[in-house]
């Protein structure tokens, strides 16, 4: 049984404030398609450590914040120089910068850790179950000096994101724009270069250089797919963030013991679940989700066989002499070579009371007729366009008519009808019903 403790919390805290102050500025790398400048970044300071290590032979939070900071404004500057000066993509110059500097971190690490006080595995993975041992005194309560250093990061990002979010809108979507407003939208892409890396260097003693990567993209990245508005989507970044921290500790304390282990990372349980978050966001989202498109897809493809079935039985209906003679199910299925898409669509329209079941097959019902007559309209309205204006009168105006009519409601109609200069009939010299 799991024991809550307050260390557990302060891990909680910790992770969530950390996860919250990359996420939050996270979104912005997201939406400037620069979410390798946020892994760039965060293993090239690598070097800025370092060299802040072998020179001041400590691990204060200063010189590592300083080393940090001037590595990540060295890296965002070649990126940008090896991206404008060489005609590489944006991409294979973070990928060039990013590599060469986290090699060269790695080495001068190996050559630190024999001299200063350093783990290459906390800085490559974090350490964040040991922060609640290193407090700092805060109003007679003791807290951990990694919360307060995310936390302060946390507000420090915020107060950025509101005192420029429109700037920071703007040069986001559209930089050519925000520099004709008079915004400076290179200077304010290398102020959000050294905030991402001053907050991955706050993120390291939480979560490590490797995963602090998926804390900057993920939660920005899974709130995108949810939202087309930046202000809802900042929001929903943060609480996928504060979730993956305390689902990842949870995690961290629970799932292995189900396997005979006692725990395991939380930092990289943190990580794995802003993972878990995503696919969720990813296979459910409402709009951009990958099983609502499915289901909208099968939607799309049901309603168009419904339409189909509907202008079948009114030119059927058109030709018959009674009026009202039905069509077969066998009918619908071998001339739109379908069956189980047909008879689907048919039960849809059955209870829609759009068609009716006579002894011997299908006929519309009144309501039905008024759909059927409307698809028809379209379809013939299309090719007498098509042939009149645009002049494909030579060739098969009848597959792109037949594509356009299920997108055809009654003011395109209208709209195509003057175009057309009201044609009495189609090309095929058959009539165009008129508007119901």
């Amino acid at each position: 049984m799991m024991e809550w403790t307050s260390f557990d919390t302060w891990i909680v805290v910790t992770g969530m404030l950390s996860a919250m102050a990359c996420a939050l500025l996270g979104n912005y790398l997201v939406l400037r398609r620069m979410s390798m400048m946020g892994d760039a970044i965060s293993h090239a300071v690598l070097p800025g450590l370092a060299i802040a290590f072998i020179v001041t032979g400590s691990r204060g939070s200063l010189p590592m914040l300083v080393g940090a900071i001037l590595i990540g404004i060295v890296t965002a500057f070649l990126v940008q120089g090896i991206f404008r000066l060489s005609g590489l993509d944006r991409g294979a110059s973070m990928g060039v910068i990013f590599t060469t500097l986290f090699a060269l971190g790695l080495i001068l690490i190996r050559q630190a850790a024999d001299h200063v006080d350093l783990d290459p595995s906390c800085v490559l993975y974090g350490a964040i179950e040991l922060t609640p041992l290193d407090t700092y005194l805060v109003g007679g309560f003791e807290i951990p000096q990694a919360a307060v250093t995310n936390g302060a990061m946390l507000l420090f990002n915020l107060l950025f994101v509101v005192a420029f979010y429109k700037e920071l809108k703007i040069t986001s979507f559209d930089p050519a724009l925000a520099t004709t407003l008079g915004i400076n939208a290179d200077l304010l892409h290398y102020v959000l270069m050294t905030l991402v890396a001053a907050t991955t260097i706050a993120a390291f003693e939480s979560v490590g250089s490797i995963l602090v990567i998926a804390m900057l993209i993920v939660p920005g990245a899974a709130a995108h797919l949810l939202t087309d508005r930046l202000g809802v989507m900042l929001g929903l970044s943060l609480v996928f963030a504060a979730l993956a921290a305390l689902l990842g500790h949870v995690g961290a304390i629970t799932v292995p013991t189900w396997f005979g282990f006692r725990d395991t990372s939380t930092a990289g349980m943190m990580a794995v679940m802003t993972g878990v978050l995503f696919l969720l966001v990813f296979l459910f989202a409402p709009r951009y989700g990958v099983l609502s498109r499915v289901i909208q897809q099968a939607r799309l493809a049901l309603k168009i066989v419904g339409d189909d079935i509907l202008g079948l039985l009114y030119r059927f209906q058109e030709m018959a002499a009674t009026g009202t003679a039905p069509m077969h199910a066998g009918d619908f299925r071998e001339a739109l070579k379908q069956n189980w898409p047909v008879r689907m669509a048919l039960w849809r329209l059955s209870r829609r009371r759009w068609v009716r079941r006579v002894e011997n097959g299908f006929i519309l019902t009144d309501e039905g007729l008024r759909q059927g007559r409307g698809i028809i309209r379209s379809h013939r309205l299309w090719e007498s366009f098509l042939c009149g204006k645009m002049g494909y009168c030579e060739t098969d105006v009848h597959t792109p008519a037949h594509h356009l009519e299920h997108f055809t409601d009654e003011k395109m109609q209208s709209r195509l009808e003057d175009a057309a200069d009201r044609p009495g009939q189609d090309p095929h010299q058959r009539a165009i019903p008129p508007a119901s």
